[in-house]
């Protein structure tokens, strides 16, 4: 009997000192973590249509949410092919951003879209590239250069290619052809 009511004591005493614990934190009140579940160095991502490359992405870093979104800290460049694989335009950033669900990107920083074949190059400093609806947009300052003029303006919109575009609010330098 003696050898039982040690044993208890040991117990009891055993489960008062573990269950004191004030290191015992309330999940339901801790902070939820809210980085990047995913992050990729050196990253691609090819875009295709028909087994044609349409479009490629390239960042020295790429990281993903737990909401599929992206986030591109240390810039991208993407690169858009027309027929038959042929480079046509490209965009460079210093910081980029994908909305998965609306399947826009955005990009920031010293943002210069080159369209190659027409020898045009458009400068911002942000910009909005909606990959569904195949356009790009801004309402920041833009700088237009061709190989006859430089335009400038407040607002652009333009296929993704930078092969047709309007500009809100022109200022600059522009002439007209007969």
């Amino acid at each position: 009997m003696r050898k039982f009511w040690l044993f208890g004591l040991i117990i009891s005493s055993a489960s008062m000192v573990l269950g004191c614990n004030d290191n015992l934190k309330d999940p339901a009140k801790e902070e939820a973590y809210t980085g990047p579940i995913i992050e990729n160095k050196d990253a691609l991502t090819l875009f295709s249509d028909s087994a044609r490359l349409q479009i490629k992405l390239t960042a020295p870093v790429q990281q993903e949410f737990e909401n599929g979104d992206g986030v591109f800290p240390d810039g991208l460049y993407l690169e858009f092919y027309g027929e038959p694989g042929q480079l046509t335009t490209t965009i460079k950033a210093n910081y980029g951003k994908q909305d998965r669900n609306k399947d826009v990107y955005m990009v920031r920083g010293n943002v210069i879209v080159s369209n190659i074949q027409k020898k045009e190059t458009l400068k911002t400093e942000e910009l909005f590239w909606d990959k569904s609806k195949a356009q790009i947009y801004t309402d920041k300052f833009v700088t237009v250069v061709t190989p006859e003029e430089v335009i400038t303006g407040e607002g652009l919109r333009a296929k993704q290619d930078f092969s047709e575009y309007s500009l809100k609010r022109v200022t600059g330098n522009f002439s007209i052809k007969e």
